[in-house]
């Protein structure tokens, strides 16, 4: 409410000082509005904007049919995960050769076959649960709203310039995509990272799964030439620090009597 307060102190001075003849008012007050509306989004709210988005997402992405040995994989795979913290979770196999998988604030879980290609079952649901935890702990969620502050603020800076402006329209669209594209908080990627390693200890598989998950990406990442000629390298593009992550997953596991290490 600060927030808005502000910007409509500042538009209110402005005009009293003969400085507005060139600024769209009505862009301006749309700004300020988005920011409170962001400041106060509700679960309901980024869970029908991200369906919308989803849908699209799906629409231009070749979707894997019920039929197909990936779609048959993945459902066994998820067999009885329906809702993350509440959230209702949907799943789809998008056929590419990328090595990536998303989870959407609306609980809609895509994996890549690529992905599927490299990883064993247990690694692969590894990964779901680390995407999946940036729903249940309302990571993704906050990532929107951060979307929405954006381009309040785009806006009301396109309220001064016409080119601005039409450049700003064009890219306002954006806030599903920026939500995907998101680069989480260590913090965050931590408590992901810990939410996918109970996921698989509640579901009775070895949690040191999803470090070995971890390091065959890295490998690929590091692999010379795979960041030009294919997508493996796509995923962990956008997870800073992995060599860090695995050394602290590991350090639980040995902890938590998955791993032995042999005395010297």
């Amino acid at each position: 409410m600060k927030k808005l307060i502000i910007i409509l102190a500042v538009a209110v001075v402005t005009a009293s000082c003969g400085i507005l003849q060139n600024i769209d008012t009505g862009r301006v007050l749309y700004g300020a509005a988005k920011v409170a509306q962001a400041a106060s989004i509700t679960d309901e709210q980024v869970i029908a904007s991200m369906q919308q988005y989803v849908a699209k997402l799906d629409a231009s992405n070749k979707v894997s049919s019920a039929n197909s040995t990936y779609s048959k994989r993945l459902a066994k795979l998820t067999q009885g995960l329906t809702d993350a913290d509440g959230i209702p979770l949907n799943f789809k196999v998008y056929e590419t050769n990328q090595v990536n998988a998303f989870a959407c604030a609306d609980g809609s879980v895509r994996v890549f076959s690529g992905l599927m290609d490299l990883l064993t079952d247990d690694e692969v649901l590894g990964v779901i649960g680390h995407e999946i935890g940036h729903v249940a702990l309302r990571h993704s969620k906050k990532e929107v709203q951060n979307a929405m502050l954006r381009s309040a603020a785009l806006d009301g800076l396109a309220a001064t310039s016409t080119t601005i402006a039409s450049l700003t329209d064009s890219q306002l669209g954006a806030i599903g995509e920026a939500a995907l594209s998101a680069r989480y908080s260590k913090k965050q990627e931590n408590q992901a990272d810990d939410y996918g390693y109970d996921f698989l200890k509640a579901h009775g598989r070895n949690p040191v799964a999803m470090i070995k998950s971890f390091q065959k990406m890295q490998a690929l990442q590091n692999a010379s030439g795979v960041q030009a000629t294919s997508g493996y390298s796509q995923m962990f593009s956008s997870h800073p620090d992995t060599a860090t992550r695995i050394e602290r997953l590991t350090q639980r596991a040995i902890a938590d009597g998955y791993i032995k290490v042999q005395q010297q």
